[in-house]
């Protein structure tokens, strides 16, 4: 095997590859672009129509992705249906999806692009809440950062409080496992459930968490009228007189391992939220609002949270380099896998912690963040002609646009804030100017649903 004297590295690999994929597909072949656990590729030609391939073209290409690739040129980089014992196996996979900007024109085949990932597939997985038996869709909404320490578990707080003052029945299920905040920030600790989301998980992958505890009544937040908010935490208070082993559960809970009717860790996370929302309706009735406090990075959580749990994510960050790096790599990895359109009508930015001082007035910061937005979710956006103005880009002013801000006022007073300590602290006037703008908004997206 010949490589160039420069090795090729991941970035590099995917270019070269769509170059000979697109050389075949402008023959009349359709292509699949395959990328394995070690990035490696392969292309998987469909000889089965169009009059077959020209074996002298198929050596051409192969040499040249085995040239091109280095390294990452797969054992067989060239593949042919017709050679393949079940090609559709691959060929009409569900995870494939169309190449990201490539139109076959006319006589020219198409390129579908199959990603092999060890862990956070369920990015590129995009899908809504499928509704109860009974035609019912409890409303789901995701609180994510990308960055921990922007003010999430509060604000999931404030929100829940809000929803259940106007008479809604809310659960908040606390996924964030390896920091729970949303739990111990609403129900004291000897108030816990016996179980919390780590024992359904654990559990679940043995098929026996038939009757797990799993959430509790809010005790830190007085509701008012006919509302209630409930809690599946991320932790339970375990059993009298039984050690609880949260870390050693928790070493265990990723494990995407098929079991019992479930395929993997996606599916023991959504059937875990579902037995919350049954529990709920068990003790009292169904369920209106559920705010699922995520787990913040590109974690496993995070993807399934976003792409297939809710129908609403909002996306916390402050106006640093750090949240818009990490919100581009998401997004460019979202629009890769074919999933820009349908990801992008369930998100919606939260500038969390806005400051307002003579150095950088709120006016100012607010500016800043939605032009930085803006950048970031162009990606998600489309491509339009100067005459084309049927598809998806709005414009940086559009104030119902996923980019624009929802802010939150940065309070010095909710600094290190102990809940249990501080009853009433959530209806001072500065939290409540703080969070106004935000429990409006977010309101009235997760009962109106998002644009």
């Amino acid at each position: 095997m010949t490589f160039l004297n420069a090795p090729v590295r991941f970035d590099q690999a995917r270019p070269l590859a769509q170059a000979v994929a697109r050389a075949a597909a402008a023959t009349g072949v359709d292509v699949l672009l395959v990328r394995d656990l070690l990035g490696r590729f392969s292309l998987l030609l469909d000889d089965r129509t169009g009059g077959g391939v020209d074996p002298a073209r198929a050596d051409a290409w192969q040499e040249q992705l085995v040239t091109s690739l280095g390294r990452y040129a797969a054992e067989r980089p060239l593949l042919l249906a017709s050679g393949l014992f079940q090609p559709d196996a691959l060929l009409a996979s569900p995870r494939a999806v169309d190449e990201f900007g490539y139109v076959p024109g006319p006589g020219q085949g198409r390129i579908s692009w199959l990603d092999n990932t060890v862990v956070g597939e369920d990015w590129a997985k995009v899908s809504t809440p499928e509704p109860e038996s009974d035609g019912v869709r409890t409303s789901r909404t995701a609180l994510y950062g990308f960055k921990g320490g922007v003010g999430r578990s509060t604000a999931t707080f404030m929100l829940a409080k809000h929803l259940a003052d106007q008479d809604h029945c809310v659960l908040v299920v606390d996924l964030d496992l390896e920091s729970p905040g949303s739990g111990p920030l609403l129900v004291a600790e000897d108030q816990l459930p016996e179980y919390g989301i780590v024992d359904q998980l654990v559990e679940s992958a043995l098929g026996n968490e038939e009757g797990l505890d799993l959430v509790a009544p809010a005790t830190h937040v007085p509701v008012k009228g006919n509302g209630e908010l409930w809690v599946a935490p991320a932790r339970g208070r375990g059993a009298e007189d039984i050690e609880y082993a949260y870390v050693d559960k928790l070493n265990r809970v990723y494990a995407d391992v098929p079991a019992h009717g479930l395929s993997g860790f996606a599916d023991r996370l959504e059937a875990a939220v579902r037995a919350c929302e049954d529990a709920v309706a068990q003790q009292s009735r169904r369920p209106d609002v559920v705010l699922i406090d995520s787990r913040a990075g590109i974690h496993d959580i995070a993807a399934v949270a976003i792409s297939r749990l809710c129908d609403l994510a909002l996306l916390f960050g402050s106006d640093n380099g750090q949240t818009w790096a990490g919100y581009r790599d998401l997004f460019t990895a979202w629009r890769s896998s074919g999933q820009a359109p349908a990801i992008r009508e369930k998100l919606r930015m939260v500038a969390s912690m806005v400051p307002d001082s003579p150095d950088r007035p709120q006016a100012e910061y607010l500016e800043s963040f939605r032009d930085h937005a803006w950048s970031c979710f162009s990606v998600l956006y489309d491509d339009l002609a100067a005459d084309d103005a049927s598809g998806f880009n709005p414009s940086p002013e559009d104030d119902s646009a996923p980019h624009a801000p929802i802010p939150i006022l940065f309070t010095l007073e909710l600094v290190g804030l102990d809940a249990a300590s501080t009853p009433g602290w959530e209806g001072t006037s500065f939290v409540q100017t703080a969070y106004a703008s935000f429990l409006e908004t977010a309101t009235h997206l997760m009962i109106e649903g998002p644009r």
